[in-house]
């Protein structure tokens, strides 16, 4: 029997699984991750207009962290008016097979109504 991720006695935060949910927890870190394995390069207001929910102020608070967590990298040019671009690191890349899993078992999974 293989050993549990979160094994009974263990704070969810202290272990891998919740390492893991601290990374990519949230409303639209996934979601920015995805727009990203997408597109490869993209820029601060193409991400808010792809995602369309998310606020100036939360877009940037996410990317920050997102870029913290070494999962994107951020490449400012140095130019009038500034230009920034976000890519997935190699780090962010190792996670798109966890959300292609995620997008395959929705598939396989959500109601007929959903579909």
């Amino acid at each position: 029997m293989p050993e549990s991720c979160v094994p009974t006695g263990v704070t969810l935060k202290d272990t891998s699984f919740g390492y893991t949910l601290s990374l990519i927890g949230g409303k639209y870190k996934m979601i920015i991750l995805y727009w990203l394995s997408e597109n490869k390069v993209l820029r601060h207001n193409e991400l808010k207009r792809n995602i369309g929910t998310i606020s100036f102020k939360t877009l940037s608070i996410m990317l920050k962290e997102l870029e913290a967590d070494g999962l994107i990298l951020r490449k400012e040019y140095p130019q009038v008016p500034p230009k920034v671009e976000y890519s997935l690191s190699e780090r962010g890349l190792s996670l798109i097979p966890l959300l292609d899993m995620m997008c395959d078992w929705g598939d396989n999974n959500k109601p007929a109504i959903l579909v």
